[in-house]
């Protein structure tokens, strides 16, 4: 057999329809690994966790003393604690933690009740005192 002989027989078509599959097929395994590594960037989404109630000083300091306890959950809302061994005393409480979208819009973390408003009732259920306005934000 020579060598043309040889050439004629070797079938080049199979040979570049493979070669051609072999890439589409490695252009493809390779876009669809970065299309979903791009999509998280190796980590997990997380959502924002507000707890509590959010309450500004101007909100607090529209409580007076005097006020009646329906007066104050008008203001400000449900307390976040009403303890049944303390019921003339309710606890605004208000936690953040910062997710994904808010790490991203630069929100910082509150913690540790360090937003902490307490409205103290007398036996009729009127304001008496009110403290942590100052651990408030302003807006």
């Amino acid at each position: 057999m020579s060598h043309l002989t040889m050439i004629k027989t070797f079938n080049f078509r199979s040979l570049s329809s493979t070669n051609a599959l072999r890439k589409i097929t490695m252009t493809t395994m390779l876009s669809a690994t970065v299309a979903m590594s791009g999509c998280s960037l190796l980590s997990v989404y997380k959502i924002d966790l507000p707890q509590g109630t959010a309450i500004t000083q101007a909100q607090a300091q529209k409580v007076q003393v005097g006020m009646n306890q329906n007066q104050v959950l008008y203001i400000l809302g449900s307390p976040a604690i009403r303890d049944t061994l303390a019921p003339k005393r309710w606890d605004y409480i208000y936690d953040y933690k910062a997710g994904t979208e808010g790490r991203r819009k630069g929100i910082a973390d509150v913690k540790n009740a360090s937003q902490h408003l307490i409205v103290y009732f007398d036996d009729n259920g009127i304001v008496t005192r009110i403290e942590g306005i100052d651990s408030l934000p302003a807006s």
